[in-house]
């Protein structure tokens, strides 16, 4: 193959690989490339369907099936936001291949005989890379600072996973240091193919770098002339945080109302004190399986103190083979007494996801129950709106995909179902009726003559 043909070939390649990219949407997702050095290949893997994001389920059933035959040498090129569209501006596609910002990445692509392209990642399953690797290979990550990177030994006869953790920054320096990443990254290569051990790469983002926001349509539907006026600047309060003992946020909860009345009276709203940053979060506790989340008010009306206390533990269903949260129980703790409200099975999410419901009662559809009939809890009342929480896989300060308590068959379409029914039984009655009509074979006048018809002999 000349180099005319070889430089046609990789422009092809890679035109169809940004191609690729550029069918997905970047609101939420990240891309991860993964290839192997020369003499291996990924097993085949079936690509998702055109607009579907990779989950964490999915993403940890591509790599079982990659490393069956891959090499457990793993490079892991972790970048702090990464998105499409850092491809299609800053690639080789366009333009002299040259100016592009990721030659080793590519060239690397084109060298594996399979690479795999995961265009749209979900972003919480990004975060969860590492974590899969070290599981299925049974080895502690090391963990790489590009500045300390001539400083590392690599040693052929031990498997190795690596994590090169790259940065990122936004604005007209987006490029040079893409540009930077991108040396690192072929650096690392060498090292490897200078010493003839076989890896497998992954290049993806812990964060997308581009994020689109869509304005809700409340907001967009102004009365009067507004084309010269600046947007509606929306107030959203920011959802409670809890973060573990290593920082980083393990609990989110947001409602619009956290309403609670006792003995019959009035409602009283804990939202304003709950996220203005009032109530603490003392003994409130998060780990792999139990998720404890602890609002604590002082001097609260008649009680001088009083915890809400949201309960959620991690359950594995072999039926969906899948994890899923529970809210196990819903806690009222006051002046030395307690009510539990029990969750009544409807409060669950998978665990990935976060829970969201328009309204979690204890009156009125009820999805917490009190535990007992005789205990303190039947003398209170609770109704959360808006509710939505999430107690585990939590990536940053924004909430995973919302699994919503709404059921599929609302009482609208209850009502159309039934009024479809009725109307199909009047037509097909009508149907019948009309194909049991016969005409007459006779026309006679019955006062006149019989009507003969003579035959010839």
């Amino acid at each position: 193959m000349t180099e005319v043909e070889r430089s046609l070939s990789t422009m092809a390649f890679t035109s169809v690989l940004f191609f690729i990219f550029s069918i997905y949407s970047c609101s939420a997702q990240v891309p991860l490339l993964m290839w192997t050095s020369d003499g291996y290949s990924l097993p085949h893997l079936s690509q998702p369907p055109a607009g579907q994001a990779v989950s964490s389920g999915q993403l940890a059933s591509y790599l079982k099936s990659a490393l069956t035959a891959a090499p457990h040498n793993v490079l892991l090129f972790l970048q702090d936001k990464l998105s499409i569209d850092d491809f299609t501006m800053y690639g080789g596609v366009f333009g002299n291949k040259q100016d592009g910002a990721f030659l080793n990445i590519e060239s690397a692509l084109q060298a594996s005989s399979n690479p795999l392209v995961l265009s749209a990642l979900d972003w919480s399953a990004s975060d969860s890379v590492l974590k899969l690797f070290q599981g299925e290979l049974g080895i502690t990550a090391v963990h790489i600072d590009p500045s300390t990177l001539k400083e590392f030994q690599l040693n052929p006869s031990q498997l190795s996973l690596l994590a090169i953790h790259l940065p990122y920054t936004t604005g007209a320096e987006s490029k040079e240091l893409l540009l930077k990443n991108d040396e690192i990254i072929g650096e690392v290569l060498d090292m490897f193919k200078s010493h003839d051990v076989p890896y497998t790469a992954v290049y993806t983002g812990l964060k997308p770098s581009r994020i689109i926001q869509d304005t809700p349509i409340m907001a967009r539907s102004s009365v009067g002339r507004s084309l010269l006026q600046a947007p509606p600047q929306l107030s959203v309060k920011p959802p409670v945080i809890f973060n573990n003992t290593e920082g980083q946020p393990c609990i989110l909860l947001w409602a619009d109302n956290l309403n609670i009345s006792y003995a019959q009276g009035h409602w009283v709203d804990l939202g304003p004190e709950t996220f203005n940053g009032s109530a603490t979060l003392t003994g409130s506790t998060c780990n792999e399986t139990i998720s404890r989340l602890v609002l604590n008010y002082q001097n609260f009306t008649k009680f001088q103190s009083l915890r809400l206390i949201f309960s959620m533990r991690k359950i594995f269903f072999p039926v969906s083979a899948r994890n899923w949260t529970v809210m196990e129980q819903v806690v009222l703790e006051y002046d030395g007494q307690t009510a539990i409200f029990n969750g009544s099975g409807g409060i669950y999410a998978p665990a990935e996801y976060s829970f969201h419901c328009q309204s979690v009662s204890s009156s009125e559809s009820p999805l917490l129950v009190p535990r007992t009939l005789t205990d303190n809890a039947t003398q209170w009342r609770l109704s959360f709106t808006d509710f939505q929480i999430q107690g585990f896989n939590v990536t940053g300060e924004l909430f995973s995909y919302a699994s919503d308590c709404a059921g599929f068959f609302t009482p609208g379409i209850w009502m159309g179902l039934l009024t479809s029914l009725l109307m199909v039984l009047i037509l097909t009655y009508g149907l019948h009726m009309i194909m049991q009509l016969h005409t007459m074979d006779r026309f006679d006048d019955p006062k006149g003559p019989s009507i003969s018809v003579p035959l010839n002999e």
